[in-house]
């Protein structure tokens, strides 16, 4: 078996260590004798949605944001939209996570058109979220760091989790993320896979199930980062 992965702006959107979510993916895939071949795709690349099995869309500042909102509109707009309407596996997080919707507007009142994939939008905030992020969604805690002004409403869309520390997408209705599909949006940095290798591999196996159907694969060994998931939420949810 074999998994593409398309790694959307990785020279423009890379707050925060997002390649090591990359990096995580194919390591973690790979540990299961799965091969996997990176694609990056940036500025006047063509977007093959028959092409990827996982894309992944990371964060940046305002002025790479207004780049790319130009360049998703004029060159890739309806190829992701296939793609995610198809089910097909997507990841965004904070920046690429706002420009799935129908507008993000910056920290300097500038309107960035997105690519109305989802129906969510992005309003400014009055304060920047800066904070550790831990969620909850079901019996899984996911945890992470946030930093963004901006202010998600999801629309009635399925939250990734519950906000239990931290901002999350609004700082009101207590929603982090959401879930449409097969594609997933959130604002946890981190990278988000080096601390929650659960929700890892909830993407690569999404992602082998769509293309080869029932994949099933033995668990690794996340003895140590599950430790160091729990040390983050001793700290800050028993304190």
């Amino acid at each position: 078996m074999e998994l593409h992965i398309c790694h959307l702006y990785p020279d423009l959107l890379n707050s925060y260590g997002d390649i090591g979510n990359i990096l995580i993916m194919q390591y973690r895939a790979k540990q299961r004798g799965i091969d996997v071949i990176i694609h990056n795709i940036s500025m006047n690349d063509p977007f093959e949605p028959d092409l990827y099995d996982i894309v992944f869309f990371g964060g940046g500042q305002d002025f790479e944001q207004s780049i790319v909102s130009a360049d998703l509109k004029e060159n890739k707009r309806d190829a992701i939209k296939q793609y995610v309407e198809d089910g097909k596996v997507l990841i965004a997080i904070c920046g690429g996570y706002q420009l799935l919707g129908k507008y993000y507007m910056s920290a300097n009142d500038e309107l960035l058109e997105g690519l109305d994939v989802l129906d969510i939008y992005t309003e400014k905030g009055d304060h920047r979220a800066i904070n550790n992020l831990i969620i909850q969604d079901n019996d899984h805690y996911y945890v992470g760091f946030e930093n963004h002004s901006g202010k998600t409403h999801i629309n009635g869309l399925s939250p990734l989790g519950t906000v239990k520390y931290g901002f999350g997408n609004n700082g009101d209705d207590q929603q982090e993320g959401c879930r449409y599909k097969n594609t997933i949006g959130t604002y946890l940095h981190g990278p988000l896979f080096s601390k929650n290798p659960e929700l890892c591999d909830e993407i690569l196996l999404n992602a082998l199930n769509f293309k080869y159907k029932e994949v099933e694969f033995e668990p690794l060994d996340d003895d140590f980062e599950m430790k160091a998931k729990q040390t983050i939420l001793d700290r800050y949810l028993k304190s």
